[in-house]
């Protein structure tokens, strides 16, 4: 990777492997070495050096270094390129929450929407979306790919090292076609973002985990517990019918039995808020 002219704190457009030299006198600072001369420790980034930082040889500013070679040139457009697709994403999110759901009672205000962890996976781009009322195990089509068959609403049961989970096809006028796996919703456990976050990227990491498999064969489990929490809010529905309070006190909570097995979540139905 390479640019005419002087690097001018251009830290978006150097990775931390980034050899870069003096266009003045042509000395080389890279990164692997560090720079005696200041006690700069070997492994700091260029864009990690102080501001005062100069050429040990001429003192020319930082700004006047140029790129000599970039090996993490190729992760650094790769991610520039996801980020351009999760931005998208996060702002589609965002609007929705702005329109309908801010004022909801199960929104968590405590949070935002962000896109986590999202990486190649085959010819899709794979990651979770937090929001303040769901987290998702979302899939997007990779640059190129098209999915011209995807119906809003139908269910596609898609495996992972660590199990199969079901997604809920849908599509947004920014976003467009994506898959959707609900982790958990809504989201009231959290007080943090960062909690939210690195519960995040705990699924990214456990779902490409076979240790996991036995616990996170979900489809049927999924479609069977579903079944059974209609069964139960029909019973406790004629129960009240009938001057009855339902004895609850033993079941398991729903986040429990539909997060159970991948880390700290799993694969669920969409619940019924508004998600996309």
């Amino acid at each position: 990777m390479s640019f005419e002219g002087s690097y001018l704190g251009a830290n978006d457009r150097i990775s931390a492997q980034a050899v870069m030299e003096c266009k003045i006198c042509w000395t080389p600072y890279d990164p692997a070495e560090g720079d005696d001369f200041r006690q700069v420790e070997p492994g700091t980034a260029f864009a990690d050096l102080p501001e005062d930082w100069s050429c040990p040889n001429c003192s020319a500013p930082k700004e006047q270094f140029m790129v000599l070679e970039d090996p993490g040139a190729a992760d650094l457009l790769e991610a520039a390129r996801i980020k351009a697709v999760t931005d998208r994403l996060e702002a589609d999110f965002a609007e929705v929450y702005h329109a309908k759901m801010r004022d909801v009672p199960i929104v968590n205000k405590a949070l935002r929407v962000e896109a986590v962890g999202f990486q190649r996976h085959g010819d899709c781009l794979l990651g979770v979306l937090v929001s303040p009322w769901f987290m998702n195990l979302v899939l997007l089509p990779d640059e190129g790919a098209e999915w011209p068959e995807l119906r809003a609403g139908d269910k596609e049961v898609i495996g992972f090292p660590s199990g199969e989970y079901e997604f809920l096809h849908n599509s947004r006028e920014m976003t467009g076609p994506y898959k959707a796996c609900s982790l958990f919703s809504p989201m009231g456990e959290f007080t943090r973002q960062k909690d939210a976050t690195d519960v995040a990227r705990a699924v990214m990491a456990a779902l490409f985990d076979e240790a996991n498999r036995a616990e996170t064969d979900r489809a049927a489990e999924i479609r069977a517990q579903r079944e059974a929490d209609l069964a139960e809010m029909a019973a406790e529905e004629a129960a009240m019918d009938a001057g009855e309070v339902p004895d609850l006190r033993g079941a398991p909570s729903r986040r429990a039995v539909l997060t159970a097995g991948l880390s700290d979540s799993g694969a669920a139905e969409q619940p019924s808020v508004e998600q996309g």
